[in-house]
């Protein structure tokens, strides 16, 4: 029977690697890989000779699509593997699961490493609940945006980051939200790993004076606790005067039904007090 499993790979020290997953690869048919170069090298260190086909984010739309058929008509069990770190999260792999699961071919996880979970766990944050928000735009309107909608929803976020951009990002992190806290992580799990802690101003300098921050890939843990939220507009607040012309007559007796009606054979617009009784509807009919 056709089985997609969706196997986590490390993303620095070889040593994470489960015997499980190396298993996994081993008893496959194929491996549908981000890169064959790299999940080959894994391979070969753990002496697995299964076949190899690359699956990354410029092929995989049709990519999924011909595997899955592949492994129905051929009955195929294939391992679906990244560069480093769990597919699916920040990098390929949607397409295939998709078309798999469209297909009713069985997918199951083969769980390992993650840099966003990684990073939550070494932040000294209260990360109870967080919410993930992956690469985030390149244009610096869009960032800028982007932080402020991140901000409303979340009280922790966790976003990745290139090391070409990522003082790029702590500058609008430092523009836009000033009170937030910062755990910024490099090479997780790799031998030069590093994390910064602090205010995004302090974290910004750390990074400025490194030389060598353009290397390795970051992962920012934000705590969003001390960021001022915007302030929801009260219920009601420019309230149309057909619907204060209803709450009057409501309070003086009439039924909304019928403060509505006499409204509108007093000549006033019939979609205008329509909409103004169902925004009032709540009040009177609890």
């Amino acid at each position: 029977m056709a089985k997609l499993y969706v196997v986590a790979t490390p993303i620095g020290n070889l040593q994470d690697w489960s015997p499980r997953a190396a298993e996994t690869l081993r008893e496959a048919d194929l491996i549908a890989a981000e890169d064959t170069r790299v999940t080959g090298k894994l391979c070969q260190v753990h002496g697995i000779r299964t076949p190899l086909t690359s699956c990354h984010q410029h092929n995989e739309d049709s990519k999924g699509e011909y595997l899955a058929e592949k492994m129905l008509a051929e009955d195929l069990t294939v391992a679906l593997t990244t560069d480093a770190g769990t597919p699916c999260v920040s990098d390929p792999g949607y397409a295939l699961v998709k078309a798999c699961v469209e297909r009713g071919i069985e997918v199951q996880p083969v769980p390992g490493c993650c840099a966003a979970i990684a990073a939550l766990s070494v932040s000294g944050f209260d990360t109870r609940e967080f919410a993930f928000f992956g690469f985030l735009p390149r244009e610096k309107k869009d960032l800028r945006e982007k932080l402020r909608e991140i901000a409303e929803r979340a009280v922790i976020a966790v976003v990745h980051e290139s090391p070409f951009r990522v003082t790029e990002l702590t500058e609008a992190i430092l523009e836009e939200l000033p009170e937030a806290e910062l755990s910024v992580s490099c090479d997780l799990t790799k031998l030069h790993e590093k994390t910064l802690r602090g205010t995004p101003e302090q974290v910004q300098r750390e990074l400025k004076e490194n030389p060598k921050t353009e290397k390795g890939e970051y992962c920012l843990v934000l705590d969003l606790h001390r960021v001022p939220r915007p302030e929801k507009k009260q219920e009601n607040a420019e309230i149309s005067l057909e619907a204060r012309l209803i709450e009057a007559m409501v309070r003086e007796g009439l039924s909304l039904r019928d403060a509505q009606n006499e409204l509108t054979m007093n000549g006033e617009k019939k979609n205008a007090v329509k909409q103004a009784a169902l925004n009032l509807k709540h009040l009177f009919e609890e």
